[in-house]
Order: C-alpha cells, then sequence, then structure tokens
C-alpha cells in the first residue's frame, strides 16, 4: 500500500484512543528486544454474548496482523461500554495511556495535545477512503484527532404484529405518532411508545427528538450551544403533554429508562414504537419479532435531519511508536477488516469502500435504509472539549423535562448555563 512520509514529533507519543467500548492492553508501548514492539490496545465492547464478544474479533485481527509482522505484538483488552471510557481517562490520569483506545470522545485528549494527529499515522489512501462526514467530524480546529471507528443512524422502529392488529400504518408526524401511540394503548400494549430518558443514553433520544423538531444541540450557523431554543422548548413541551401527560410511553418514567430496556422490552413484543440503531434489528430477529423502520416522524413531515453517532479511535504520544501504531491501524481500516467488523455487530462502516460494498450487497439489504440516512444525518458535537460534561448534564436532567410538574423551559434553560459554563471553561 502506497503510504505518505510520516512527521514524528520530538517527545513520548501514546496510544491510540478507540471507539466505543475498548480494549485495554496491557503496558503501554512495552519494547522486548531492539526490534520487538508490545502496543497496548483499549477497546469496547459491541457484542451481546461470549460468542460475539468484540475479544474475539480483535483476536483473529491480532493474529493475522502479527502473522505478517514479526516482532510486533498487539495486547488488547476488552471493557464494557459502561466502563472503557473512565478506564482509559484513569490509564491516562495515572500517566499510564495506552497506545490506542477505541472510545467514545477525543476532544479532551486532543486539547491536551495527548494524542496524533491522524495524518502523522495513517497511510493517504486510508485517511481518504472514510466517510467525510465521520473524517470532519473526529477534527478539531481543522485538524483530524478522531479517527472513526463504527457509526450509525436512527430510524423508528415499530412493530408490525401490534400495528396491524390496531389497523395502523407507521407515522410520518407527531400527530400521526400520537394518534398511533393513542390506538395501542387501548389494544393493551405495554409502552405504545418507548422514550429512554433514562441515564444511559439520553442524550440520543434528546437529539433525534430536537433534530425532529427543527431545533438540535447547536445552532450549526452560529456555531454555538441553542439547547434552550424557542425550537427544542417546543418539542419537549410537545412531548411532556401529547406523549407523556397522556400515559402513552408505558408503566416506567422516561427520566428511569433506560435504551437498552427499552430495547429489551421492543424484543419482548411489548413496545409499539421507539427509535432504534441498526443492532436492535438483531434483537428483534431473534425473539420473532416482526417490525418496520421508517425516518423519525417530525413536526410537519418526516425529519429532514437524522442522527448520527460514530464511535472513535485515538492514539496516545506518550509511548511513542508512531510507525507501527500507523501501520497497524491501515491494517485496521483495510475494507474486508472494515466489512466485517460492520457486518459482526450491524454497524455502518466509516470508509467509503466498505459502505460500497454494503450498499450493493444482498446481504446487507437490511441495514441499506440506515446507510442512506448517513449523509442526512448530524453527529453529537464531539469536536467540543465541553461536550462531554454536556452530555453527562443532560442524562442527569433531561427525563425532568416531561416529569409531573417538569419545567422543559426551565430544565433546557439549565443545560444551556453548563454548555456557556463548559465553553467558557474550554
Amino acid at each position: 500500500m502506497q503510504r505518505r512520509r510520516r512527521t514524528v514529533r520530538t517527545g513520548t507519543i501514546a496510544a491510540v484512543s478507540a471507539l466505543g467500548l475498548t480494549v485495554v492492553l496491557g503496558g503501554c508501548g512495552v519494547t522486548g528486544g531492539s526490534d520487538e514492539v508490545t502496543l497496548r490496545l483499549v477497546a469496547a465492547e459491541y457484542g451481546d454474548s461470549q460468542a460475539n464478544s468484540s475479544q474475539k474479533y480483535w483476536d483473529k485481527l491480532v493474529q493475522a496482523y502479527e502473522a505478517e509482522h514479526p516482532g510486533v505484538t498487539i495486547d488488547v483488552t476488552v471493557y464494557s461500554w459502561n466502563d472503557v471510557d473512565a478506564k482509559v481517562k484513569g490509564m491516562v490520569a495515572a500517566d499510564e495511556a495506552p497506545d490506542m483506545a477505541q472510545i467514545g470522545a477525543y476532544a479532551d485528549y486532543a486539547a491536551k495535545d495527548l494524542l496524533y494527529q491522524a495524518d502523522d499515522l495513517l497511510s493517504i489512501p486510508v485517511q481518504a477512503d472514510f466517510v467525510s462526514q465521520l473524517a470532519n467530524a473526529g477534527q478539531v480546529s481543522g485538524v483530524q484527532y478522531g479517527i472513526p471507528f463504527a457509526s450509525s443512524t436512527r430510524l423508528l422502529f415499530y412493530n408490525k404484529t401490534l400495528f396491524e392488529k390496531a389497523g395502523l400504518t407507521a407515522p410520518t408526524t407527531w400527530k400521526e405518532l400520537a394518534a398511533d401511540a393513542e390506538a395501542l394503548k387501548a389494544q393493551g400494549v405495554k409502552y405504545p411508545y418507548a422514550l429512554p430518558l433514562g441515564p444511559e443514553e439520553a442524550q440520543a433520544e434528546t437529539m433525534q427528538w430536537l433534530l425532529s423538531g427543527g431545533g438540535g444541540y447547536t445552532d450549526t450557523d452560529l456555531g454555538t450551544y441553542s439547547i434552550d431554543s424557542t425550537e427544542n422548548v417546543a418539542t419537549f413541551n410537545w412531548l411532556k403533554n401529547n406523549l407523556v401527560g397522556k400515559g402513552l410511553t408505558g408503566p416506567v418514567a422516561p427520566g428511569e429508562l433506560n435504551r437498552a430496556d427499552a430495547f429489551t422490552a421492543f424484543a419482548a413484543g411489548d413496545v409499539g414504537m421507539l427509535n432504534g440503531h441498526p443492532s436492535l434489528m438483531q434483537m428483534a430477529e431473534k425473539k420473532g419479532v416482526k417490525f418496520g423502520m421508517v425516518p423519525m416522524p417530525g413536526a410537519d413531515g418526516p425529519t429532514k435531519m437524522s442522527m448520527g453517532v460514530a464511535d472513535w479511535m485515538l492514539a496516545f504520544k506518550q509511548n511513542g511508536h508512531a510507525e507501527q501504531v500507523g501501520e497497524f491501524l491501515d491494517f485496521v481500516y483495510a475494507k474486508e477488516n472494515v466489512l466485517d467488523f460492520s457486518r459482526e455487530y450491524d454497524l455502518l462502516p466509516v470508509t467509503n469502500s466498505a459502505s460500497t460494498v454494503m450498499t450493493e450487497a444482498k446481504r446487507d439489504a437490511d441495514l441499506k435504509p440506515f446507510l442512506e440516512e448517513l449523509p442526512v444525518s448530524e453527529l453529537y458535537p464531539v469536536g467540543r472539549t465541553s461536550w462531554a460534561a454536556i452530555s453527562a448534564d443532560i442524562k442527569q436532567r433531561i427525563g425532568r423535562t416531561v416529569a409531573s410538574g417538569g419545567s422543559p423551559s426551565a430544565i433546557l434553560g439549565q443545560l444551556q448555563s453548563t454548555a456557556t459554563r463548559e465553553e467558557s471553561a474550554g
């Protein structure tokens, strides 16, 4: 493969930080003999059982890589998504950064000058192959530090059996969604619309609804946070008054319902509608649930902007070994390896070459609707160092907006204050 000449700056070099649940490698950049290097990778867990654990994926990939690169050992440790970000943060704080980490955010580390730039590591063909929208989302001040590892978009899932029984068709507007939920409730459906605003992943459900209401976390024209915008307040007032207040979101309060539990309930046949990503397809199919998928309804029609999510691979400078890290990552992002990972975990590929294959392949037809949403999706503002703190605050507060006695305008205003404070601190 053609490679560009890498510029390795002086000073210690740290490990690569990756996407979501990460594998932690033992010992950062440990050197054995004069020509032997051990690279540590911390990676995220995407599997839901031992049978499809991410550790198995990495073990197979590493075995193939090491066979072609004698003298280089890749030590991978996988953590759950509940733990991986904190594990990497603790390692960095202890001055024991891994060579690579696959986690959910990168901007804080980039701001502290702990990461390699992507063009210090990757060959030109690999860099050029990334989906441009995802590559751009990995930039801070026009420089790419976050290397996209996996992505997904969201669609509205609905239970076809429950809909047919109630004589319904998939909604395209909020009004239709509320009417469908009313009909499902009358049929005794436990969760007519599952609204997971619990602390696990409330920032995702929130963003999807904000976008469907014509708002979002940021004002793209001004480049500032706009959490308490008129559009966003109107969206949560609608949710509070037309879904939650009418008992259409199920027996668990939205602020206490986590995404994983909502998915489990859908796979059990207890949910009429909910926002979901590709992995929900596999869960539902295993349980024999017949489902359909449509773009998220908007206030007046299908939403024009969907939510996209990316997980990131990072490379820390602390331990050096930029050349070896770059060569390994070039291997990780080879088309067949990206395809293997995406197909194993029902995620969207982050490279154009793999996306083209999956768009055309019959075996990947079920992912095509999600692939089509990616070009018109908006990602979290992950390039801002403030996002981690704001996301955490959203997880804790947003469920109160739709609770009895809750005030969407007041709580969104509090979140905006957090955003303003964090931006100033950054």
